[in-house]
């Protein structure tokens, strides 16, 4: 049992931290008492605005003493409920840890706190022609938050994903100890990687308040293709095909006309075509237009061959911005167009997305509820989302687990995993459990107790 929090506990934390960064009861916006889906909800007893890693190493001791349970918090874009509060307790909000510590341009790293939001470090290296390479569809997530669900984004196909870019990390553990693991090294077999096991473990290990991040020379050029088919199914069937050419583009995405209209309708402006039911978008960057005009020629060649209506070439700023922009706003336009909705990010062998992505569609009729969905079709990672409308709770929440039954399912048979970049969090946890299996969730929690033997830090996720 947790201690229940008492005035002790709240002038501790404003005697640490002061009366302008500690809320309790109607003082706490409603923002964290949920996260972007709202779908679980709590509120926490105390909202603690930390500012430094020693404010954390003090407050996750008091609370390793006094038995309270702590939930790290970065802006709260997860779609899991991983930074619920469930078990009420402490909410350390690290959004505030928000400065670029070093440029280091000989050893390629940037150092940053965890409140860095994503698009502040793409902008602030590429400034200086320099690259970081993960890019999740949600800009304003935390760096802190990308490393807890080990992000992966739309350049995953080349680039590969959060974990990889992550070269050490300073972390405050659950007893209120400060640990560094890894560094600016490039290699580093000493012993077991305390640093890869704490990217993508949702804040339930430790909490990271540095990270030094690796970062590459920025590519000169990039150019995107938009690739209208007749159907989707022809569309997805294409991208084990250019996989096969051994060109790999920086992104191969997929999207559906009726995901593009929303889309449309939500920013107010235009997709630079609409017309045919599915899309591949394809992004190649390079240092030379040469370079990749000799890398999409072939790409093109493919999709034509393999029943492409056109291969549009977006080889402008202003065109290329019009095409991602679109294709960021995707989730927040599906959000709109219904009153609820849920996500599946299953993950699955890129040979097996059309098989997948065909099942998902079938279940919309079997069900009779409305799914939509696009994804990173390049590392099979799709996004599918259900959505409620008119439905009543309880209709909701039968059709959803049957859907989400039938989806993991058949994620499980194509030889996938449940969550391919947003994690576990809470709302996944039993489909974890079934996908891997007694043994596999044994061995996780004996992680969780070494590193956290009273269950205090996020605790009720993941495993």
């Amino acid at each position: 049992m947790y201690k229940k929090i008492d005035k002790k506990d709240i002038d501790y934390l404003i005697s640490l931290c002061g009366k302008d960064r500690v809320f309790t009861g109607d003082e706490i916006n409603e923002d964290f008492s949920h996260d972007e889906l709202a779908g679980i909800k709590k509120y926490p007893d105390i909202l603690v605005n930390a500012i430094n890693t020693e404010e954390v190493s003090k407050i996750m001791k008091y609370a390793y003493e006094n038995n309270i349970p702590i939930t790290p918090r970065g802006q709260g874009t997860g779609l899991v409920g991983g930074s619920v509060a469930i078990n009420g307790g402490i909410m350390l909000n690290l959004s505030e840890m928000n400065k670029i510590l070093e440029l280091d341009e000989e050893n390629l790293t940037l150092t940053v706190e965890p409140g860095v939001l994503l698009m502040e470090i793409s902008k602030y290296v590429e400034d200086k022609e320099l690259f970081y390479p993960p890019d999740p569809g949600e800009k304003s997530a935390t760096i802190g938050g990308n490393i807890n669900t080990n992000a992966g984004g739309m350049r995953a196909v080349k680039y590969g994903v959060t974990r990889d870019y992550v070269r050490g990390l300073e972390i405050v553990l659950p007893n209120g100890e400060i640990m560094n693991v890894g560094g600016k090294v490039v290699k580093n077999s000493s012993g077991y990687s305390i640093k890869d096991l704490i990217v993508g473990s949702e804040g339930t290990l430790g909490i990271v308040t540095k990270a030094i991040l690796k970062l590459l020379p920025l590519p000169k050029k990039a150019i995107s293709l938009l690739v209208p088919f007749p159907d989707l199914e022809m569309a997805i069937e294409t991208v084990p095909k250019i996989i096969k050419s051994k060109v790999i583009p920086t992104a191969i995405e997929y999207m559906v006309k009726d995901v593009i209209l929303d889309s449309e309708e939500f920013l107010g402006k235009k997709f630079p075509d609409s017309s045919s039911d599915a899309y591949l978008l394809l992004t190649f960057d390079g240092n030379s237009k040469e370079e990749i005009e000799n890398a999409y020629e072939g790409v093109a060649h493919i999709c034509l061959e393999s029943g492409a209506l056109d291969v549009l070439i977006s080889d402008t700023s202003e065109r290329q911005e019009s095409i991602w922009t679109a294709r960021g706003a995707f989730l927040e336009a599906i959000k709109a167009s219904t009153t609820e909705m849920d996500e599946c990010d299953v993950v699955v062998p890129r040979n097996k997305i059309a098989e997948f992505v065909k099942y998902a569609q079938e279940l919309e009729t079997k069900f009779d509820i409305r799914i939509r969905s696009f994804g990173h079709a390049g590392d099979g990672n799709l996004h599918i989302y259900v959505l409620r409308d008119a439905l009543s709770q309880r209709h909701w929440e039968e059709k959803l687990n049957n859907v989400f039954e039938a989806m993991y399912c058949k994620a499980d048979e194509l030889g996938g995993m449940v969550s391919g970049e947003h994690g576990i969090g809470y709302a996944k946890k039993p489909f974890l459990q079934e996908s891997m299996g007694e043994d596999t969730m044994e061995l996780l929690k004996s992680i969780k107790k070494a590193f956290d033997t009273k269950n205090i830090l996020n605790p009720g996720k993941v495993c």
